[in-house]
Order: C-alpha cells, then sequence, then structure tokens
C-alpha cells in the first residue's frame, strides 16, 4: 500500500492489491485529480475514510457503438416526456447522487470534500453533468469526468423516477462523438447496457491514444 503525501504522483498501477487499490491520502486538488484520470486512476472511499485511489484490472468500459438499448427502452424514449440537458444543474445532480443508498456501502463516497473538488473541475470544464427532466423537476441525472480525449469517465447517476437515469444516460451517449465511456467497476445495469471487461493495459493505451 503506498501512502501519498502533498507531492501531486501517483506508483505504477501495476502495485494495485488484487482489487485493484492502490494508494491512500493525498488530497482532491484539481491538479491531482485530472493526473488520477489521465492515468487510470480514481478516487473511491467512504466518508470518514481516508482518500482511496484505485485502478482495477479489468476495467469496465461501453464503446458508444455497442450501446445497447431494449425494445422497452426505446419506446420510454419514444413515449416519455422527459427533456435531457448538460451542465444545466451541475451541483443540484452531485448532490441528489450523494444521497443515493447503494448496495454494500454503509455511508456515502460522495462526500463534500468530493463534492466540493467535483465542482470546481465542474467550473474548470473538467466535470459535466447530464439532466433528466419531466416539466421543471430533475427526476434523474448523472455526472462524470470529461478528459478532453473523447474518453468520458462516468462517476455516478440517481433516478427519482424508473429509467429515467437510464434515458439521460442514453440519450447523451447518441447525441456526443466520446470513443469510450469509462464506467470503472461491473454493475448488472451497465452491462445490460453493453458494458464489457477491458484489460487494464489496454485501457491505458486507449487513454493515452
Amino acid at each position: 500500500m503506498i501512502l501519498l503525501n502533498e507531492n501531486i504522483w501517483f506508483p505504477d498501477v501495476n502495485q494495485t492489491t488484487k482489487d485493484g487499490l492502490l494508494a491512500i491520502g493525498g488530497d482532491l486538488s484539481v491538479e491531482r485529480l485530472l493526473l488520477a484520470y489521465r492515468s487510470g486512476i480514481f478516487p473511491w472511499f467512504e466518508n470518514k475514510e481516508p482518500i482511496l485511489w484505485w485502478s482495477p484490472d479489468p476495467r469496465f468500459v461501453l464503446f458508444p457503438e455497442k450501446l445497447k438499448v431494449s425494445k422497452s427502452m426505446k419506446q420510454v424514449l419514444r413515449q416519455s416526456n422527459y427533456t435531457v440537458t448538460v451542465n444545466r444543474a451541475f451541483r443540484e445532480v452531485i448532490d441528489e447522487c450523494s444521497k443515493i443508498k447503494r448496495e454494500g456501502q454503509s455511508d456515502t463516497w460522495i462526500t463534500e470534500e468530493m463534492i466540493t473538488a467535483y465542482t470546481h473541475l465542474h467550473k474548470l470544464g473538467y466535470a459535466k453533468s447530464i439532466e433528466v427532466w419531466r416539466d421543471d423537476l430533475l427526476v434523474g441525472g448523472l455526472y462524470g469526468v470529461d478528459l478532453n480525449n473523447g474518453v468520458f469517465c462516468g462517476e455516478s447517476m440517481f433516478t427519482k423516477e424508473s429509467n429515467a437515469s437510464k434515458a439521460g444516460f442514453i440519450t447523451f451517449i447518441q447525441n456526443t462523438n466520446y470513443r469510450l465511456i469509462d464506467c470503472q467497476v461491473y454493475t448488472k445495469h451497465l452491462e445490460r447496457l453493453g458494458a464489457e471487461d477491458m484489460s487494464r493495459v489496454d485501457f491505458l493505451t486507449f487513454l493515452s491514444s
């Protein structure tokens, strides 16, 4: 386990534990966060824990051209009156994501420290939010980090109505030109949408291409 200090650096990702944990400590400064994402690393820790940095192998990713939209979801998209926007309500989206109870987690991993850090990234143009509205009500959304190289690193999503966040995710992907969506770790939900495993070596090569 590597303990980080105030210097902005990360150890080689081949030094991770079996489950992908690379380092502990450091901070959530813009410089460190951008270095992390560009190096295939992301922070993930619960409230009152030290900052934990991860680089899992394999990586769970979605190639936009492999996006799967079920017949029932196509019907939802046709019949719903959802409006999907980008960067209209970043703070509201990340706040809502922080309230979601996650299986296997006793507390939120989107801490006040994380919210402050990613809001700063958003103001600098590196973090994006996707909002799903029904009339003037925010009913779903997601946010992530845009590396400006065709890769979008998804962080979290929330929904207050069945399929709202999924509708936002699908609409966002279908109307952008990303080469790859980094989903980080496996979920059944994203697998159904076409996400797949990618070796860390291949993922890092893709990041640098």
